[in-house]
């Protein structure tokens, strides 16, 4: 399990809670879910491994601090030296979720899933690629072939669509409300746009039809798991109505699924923005939960 503490940076007063991280790491500790020695810290993506997918450009901006006020605007976080690094590091904790799942069949990123983030700018809280980055890298040091994005955040990847649009080694899927942030949605591989208000039983009966259909056309080798807790029928900046007990069928239905295919999966936490943090976190705590369940 993969966890850095400079995940958790300031932000100000925002929809989005950085504190989560610490929070999760700690309520998985207090549970016994894990130990201490579970816990491995990465090392911040290379500037080799970030142009994998990011322009030169952009990761100058980045460096010098130097994006301008509507590209800020656009991020919708404030931009420091502070975010830049924690970005550069939680690029490096993908890299290593993935690899590890690579050897053991799971791994689990207590971070990650920034997939609003573009080649050349940021968007939507995301100012690196962090998924996009950990597949490339992995993909170019011939760990990987064949790679699928699993996306079940409430919101469209639309960076992450872009970035592998022509990529005929790595598929998209995205389930996500259609009437949500992104407003002009990228296409993935297979996009399931969902009604206001989706529930529970609606969810899983698309997931179930639509997602094995890819995984069966694809035949990936590993995938990246984005397990947003922002579907959840209490989160501020979604519109669905799944409960806690819809996400962890979720959870148990898309790792069952790729383990009896056998697919090795990382899993990144991507969005989560409940009205009650608690809730955030107990989402998360049970993606976890599930995914040490089916490696034991």
């Amino acid at each position: 399990m993969v966890f850095d503490p400079s995940y958790e940076i300031e932000i100000g007063p925002h929809v989005f809670p950085t504190l989560k991280y610490r929070l999760v790491r700690d309520r998985l500790l207090a549970e016994d879910v894990i130990s201490e020695h579970d816990l491995i810290r990465p090392q911040p993506a290379s500037d080799e491994e970030l142009l994998l997918v990011h322009s030169p450009e952009y990761l100058r901006k980045i460096e010098r601090g130097d994006l301008t006020m509507a590209e800020i605007i656009q991020l919708e976080v404030p931009f420091s030296h502070e975010l830049a690094a924690a970005s550069r590091l939680c690029a490096g904790g993908s890299i290593l979720a993935g690899r590890l799942a690579l050897e053991a069949g799971v791994g689990v990123h207590l971070g990650g899933g920034f997939h609003h983030a573009f080649p050349d700018h940021g968007e939507g809280f995301c100012l690196i690629n962090d998924v996009a980055v950990a597949i490339r890298a992995l993909q170019a040091g011939g760990e990987v072939g064949r790679a699928v994005v699993v996306d079940l955040d409430v919101h469209q990847g639309n960076g992450t669509a872009a970035i592998f649009a022509d990529d005929d080694k790595t598929a998209t899927f995205s389930m996500h409300q259609e009437w949500n942030y992104p407003m002009a949605k990228l296409p993935s591989d297979m996009d399931i746009g969902l009604r206001d208000g989706t529930d529970d039983r609606e969810y899983l009966d698309l997931l179930g039809r639509n997602l094995p259909a890819l995984l069966e056309r694809h035949r990936p080798e590993l995938a990246f798991y984005l397990a947003g807790a922002d579907p959840y029928r209490e989160d501020q900046l979604g519109g669905l109505d799944l409960t806690l007990e819809g996400l962890a069928e979720r959870d148990s239905f898309v790792l069952e699924t790729l383990r009896d295919l056998g697919v090795s999966v990382a899993i990144v936490l991507a969005g989560g923005y409940a009205l009650s943090t608690d809730d955030t976190i107990s989402i998360h705590v049970a993606t976890v939960r599930t995914a040490f369940g089916l490696a034991a």
